[in-house]
């Protein structure tokens, strides 16, 4: 698995386009910029297999429109706990005023599954608090976590928007402190890091090494 990341929208949101072995790829949370994910993907002839949304934030999703259009019937991954808001007029954010429809292809996931494309493949981690279904993705052989906006370099996603939860976010963090200290970290946004400098910067996390 080789990956790149395109920042995107008002917010700055990474995302990512996951190259496997065989030309197929996953684009994880396309935020916005429809057109140069599209680009991207045309111009190295990838086969887009899977569209995963760590979670349903309006940042996070709304591509999705221009992509599908693009690449129609292609599957989209959301948690169902935030599929059941993510694409209706609670999502609207300035100047995200547009909310996209709900996909005809969108599939749930839950903690543990495994989704999987040619040589492309991930476990997701369910990392409720930033806002219910927020998921992270853990490609093992790999040496990656991708944990959108759950956990950030230095910081984590905020817990103050509908659906947000404290006590929930700091459980999810205290799972992920748990894993190999060598994963590198993509998160949704802001730069890339490792979960071992986490654990040993960001207080957050110190606060789960401690507990």
């Amino acid at each position: 698995m080789t990956y790149s990341l395109i920042s995107v929208g008002a917010f700055e949101v990474n995302c990512a386009i996951i190259r496997g072995t065989q030309n197929e790829a996953w684009v994880i949370d396309p935020g916005e910029d429809a057109a140069a994910i599209i680009a991207a993907l045309q111009r190295d002839a990838l086969r887009l297999a899977r569209i995963i949304l760590t979670h349903g934030h309006i940042d996070h999703i709304a591509a999705l429109d221009g992509l599908l259009a693009a690449f129609p019937g292609t599957p989209v991954v959301l948690h169902p706990d935030d599929a059941a808001w993510a694409f209706g007029a609670r999502n609207r954010f300035p100047p995200y005023n547009v909310v996209p429809q709900r996909p005809a292809a969108l599939a749930g996931v839950a903690d543990g599954d495994v989704l999987a494309d040619g040589s492309l493949r991930a476990e997701v981690l369910h990392t409720p608090g930033h806002s219910p279904g927020c998921i992270c993705l853990l490609f093992a052989d790999d040496g990656v976590l991708f944990t959108g906006d759950t956990l950030f370099a230095g910081s984590v996603g905020r817990t103050d928007l509908p659906g947000g939860n404290g006590a929930k976010l700091a459980r999810s963090l205290k799972r992920l402190a748990a894993l190999p200290g060598s994963l590198a970290v993509i998160a949704g946004h802001g730069p890339t890091t490792t979960l071992a400098e986490e654990c040993r910067v960001n207080p957050f996390l110190a606060r789960c090494n401690r507990a």
